[in-house]
């Protein structure tokens, strides 16, 4: 019986020598303890609630950055009440000029077509339509250059407000150089009739085109 008690403690230490080491512990074992251990459901919560927290941070920062940009504030354009003075007078003037192009086409036509044989009431309207047209158009000529100037640092419509001033001081220039050059030789030229009005058609037709995108897209 000893011997057999000896040969049966011999084959048990065998057995532990050759039975494999445990496996050491990770964080998934570390975690299904937690999650297993029935005594630490609340220190369990707290943990699962920092895991989401921080989870939601990382994720946040990665895609946002580490601190969101901060924006500039938008900058206040304070506009003079000189500025809208001269706005309104700008724009009456600019409608005042409609029937004044009216009549000076009804003239201007009548001038074409008869030349020196032309009635007494054209060549009469057509003189004091280009002097008032000259008039108007240095009153607005100096209005609008003002008003763009003041309101140079308002960004709304910026470019339409150039692109109006640009075209209409291209209309001045062809107003004046019908008026200025042409007109007397258009009275004994056929050519220069015909190109005196079509420089001063052309201004107009710019003119009005100008005024109607500033009516419609200057909000």
């Amino acid at each position: 019986m000893l011997v057999w008690g000896f040969a049966g403690l011999l084959l048990t230490v065998g057995a532990l020598r050759a039975a494999p080491a445990p496996p050491r512990a990770t964080h998934a074992d570390t975690a299904l303890t937690m999650l297993t251990a029935p005594a630490s459901r609340d220190a369990l919560a707290d943990t699962t609630a920092t895991f989401a927290y921080d989870s939601a941070l990382a994720a946040f920062r990665l895609i946002v950055g580490d601190s969101s940009p901060t924006r500039p504030r938008p900058k206040v354009v304070v506009l003079s009440d000189w500025y809208y003075r001269r706005l309104l007078v700008h724009r009456v003037v600019a409608y005042a000029t409609i029937p004044v192009f009216a009549l000076q086409w009804a003239a201007g036509d009548q001038l074409y077509r008869k030349g020196s044989d032309a009635p007494t009431w054209a060549k009469s309207m057509h003189r004091a339509g280009a002097t008032t047209l000259a008039g108007m158009f240095t009153v607005n000529t100096v209005t609008g250059l003002w008003n763009l100037w003041d309101s140079r640092s308002v960004p709304q419509n910026r470019a339409l407000r150039t692109v109006h001033a640009l075209t209409m001081l291209a209309a001045d220039g062809a107003f004046t150089y019908a008026g200025a050059k042409l007109s007397e030789e258009a009275e004994t030229s056929t050519s220069k009739r015909q190109l005196h009005r079509t420089i001063a058609l052309s201004a107009m037709g710019v003119t009005v085109l100008s005024g109607l995108a500033m009516k419609i897209w200057n909000r």
